[in-house]
């Protein structure tokens, strides 16, 4: 991912979902929509810049800190004290049938 966008800041952008560390409820080749401004919350689904890649993790919030995790429990949960690396909530997931579809900011 580029770190310059043509896009603006604030503008929402989709993304396809790669691997299965989100199973089930994010599925590879999934599309998800992403929300630059979306609220940041305990147990939000977030795509978030790290140093060696972009990834898509659930957020909780436990004792001050922040911890990213993988739905099906093959990665490592990551904590962080600070937000740094969040680039988005996601806000919407398409699949490759319509009953895939989902909405999360509602």
């Amino acid at each position: 991912m580029s770190s310059q966008s043509q896009c603006g800041a604030s503008e929402p952008f989709a993304l396809r979902v790669i691997g299965d560390d989100m199973a089930p409820e994010f599925c590879d080749g999934h599309i998800v929509v992403v929300d630059p401004g979306g609220l940041v919350k305990s147990g939000c689904f977030v795509v978030v810049d790290t140093t060696d890649d972009v990834i898509l993790r659930q957020l909780r919030v436990e004792n001050d800190r922040y911890c990213l995790t993988a739905l099906n429990n093959k990665n490592a949960e990551i904590y962080q004290d600070n937000l740094d690396g969040i680039i988005g909530v996601v806000s919407q997931r398409a699949g490759r049938r319509r009953r895939e579809a989902k909405r999360y900011d509602v």
